[in-house]
């Protein structure tokens, strides 16, 4: 069998037999996502729960890992095209056997870039740092890999000198503006942007996500498509030893590659098949709209818990705010009333937010003076609280009320005391 007849097939069995059959030499671009020496078995239920995807990443010592990991790269090295790139994708369970490995196989020499992962997820108990990225190392067969370049807009704190004005080096090569025999500044001609880095801020598949089928280690297409981009082209052949539920290959479908993926695992194969016969690719908001776009919360209104521990809420119309602390094992929310709002109406936004969330205490922070409410909208576990400027206008109101004394030699006022 021929690279040409696994083109654009998903081969259940073991990689490092269906390698033997790819010609040398003939993919252009090899993504694997390997065992990562866990010591765990992973294992995720489909949306739907009738069906579960798992597999083993036990081994018995660092040296099994290493073997069955090594004999396959040298598999991979054999068949990826001089102009081909490899990445390999590991944790910080066995990224040191894996950078071992490909700098053995593929040499020091043609390592490129080790690529950070990046993405937030929610935290754990653990002591220490959250773990919050994964990398994958990016490996070329020479030096004439191909290479995409994908540019991204300045930072926000970027002078624009910098933008406009070419730059040189001067006698002690120190880099400075380059400036023409008039003293004026060189345009520094077309610019395209800021190259794509070492470091990809991607979201992490959420449990909603639309292109989630339930395998323990699905990765998101937005992820492997910025591979693909970046190191080949129309058309080109890619290739997934470990394909699991077949992103690689549907990144590769979309982008209008051709790919061949395999799995030791039948189920997941047939997964794979099933993705690519109707791909579904999830977008992600944060990328297209900017971290920025979903700071909406109500900075004003959060002002008036300063000195209380809280976490700010950025995508909810019913709170503000949740409190750090716990009220009965049960999370306190905290609604700021708008000005635009009656008293009642933020009352019933907060309480509906009490009910979804089941909280059991509530706290509404009153900032219009009046707006009592009909009793048919006080609810158990609501608070309301007056705002100090709602306080201090009550004040003064009661103040300014009282009768006053004014004496003839002075301007004077000086207020009766109460009866």
């Amino acid at each position: 069998m021929k690279t040409t007849e696994l083109i654009n097939t998903i081969i259940p069995g073991d990689c490092l037999e269906v390698m033997k059959s790819i010609d040398t030499e003939s993919i252009d671009l090899i993504y694997l996502d390997p065992p990562f020496f866990t010591e765990k078995r992973h294992a995720l239920k489909t949306r739907d729960r009738n069906k579960e995807f798992s597999f083993d990443d036990i081994w018995e010592s660092n040296l099994a890992y290493a073997n069955f990991l090594h004999e396959r790269i040298i598999e991979m090295e054999r068949a990826l095209s001089n102009t081909g790139s490899i990445f390999v994708h590991c944790n910080k369970s066995g990224e040191h056997i894996v950078r071992a490995i490909l700098d053995a196989v593929f040499g020091k020499n043609n390592f490129r870039s080790e690529i950070i992962w990046s993405y937030r997820r929610w935290s754990n108990s653990k002591k220490g740092l959250l773990p919050a990225h994964q990398n994958i190392y990016f490996y070329s067969k020479t030096d004439s890999f191909k290479f995409n370049t994908i540019y991204g807009p300045y930072s926000e704190t970027t002078n624009i000198d910098q933008i406009l004005q070419r730059r040189t080096r001067d006698a002690h090569n120190k880099a400075v503006y380059d400036v023409d025999e008039n003293g004026d500044f060189k345009h520094s001609g077309k610019k395209n942007g800021v190259p794509l880095s070492d470091v990809w801020e991607i979201p992490y598949l959420n449990p909603k996500a639309k292109e989630r089928v339930g395998y323990p280690t699905q990765k998101p297409l937005l992820l492997l498509g910025k591979i693909i981009e970046i190191a080949s082209d129309q058309n080109d052949i890619v290739l997934d030893p470990f394909c699991g539920s077949g992103t690689t290959c549907v990144a590769a479908k979309l982008l209008e590659r051709r790919y061949i993926g395999i799995d030791k695992s039948p189920e997941a194969a047939e997964l794979a098949e099933e993705r690519l016969s109707a791909p579904v690719k999830t977008e992600s908001n944060l990328l297209k709209k900017g971290r920025a776009s979903y700071l909406n919360a109500d900075r004003e209104a959060l002002s008036l818990l300063a000195g209380i521990k809280f976490n700010p809420v950025q995508r909810n119309q019913g709170i503000d705010a949740i409190l750090t602390d716990l009220f009965e094992d049960a999370p306190v929310l905290v609604r700021v009333q708008k000005n635009h709002e009656t008293l009642a109406e933020a009352a019933s936004c907060l309480i509906k937010a009490k009910k979804t969330k089941q909280s059991k205490k509530v706290i509404l922070i009153q900032t219009q003076e009046g707006g009592l409410f009909d009793e048919d909208v006080i609810h158990e576990g609501l608070v309301i609280l007056q705002a100090p400027s709602v306080q201090l206008k009550q004040h003064l109101k009661k103040e300014l009320a009282k009768p006053s004394i004014r004496t003839n030699s002075s301007d004077i006022s000086i207020n009766a005391p109460s009866p």
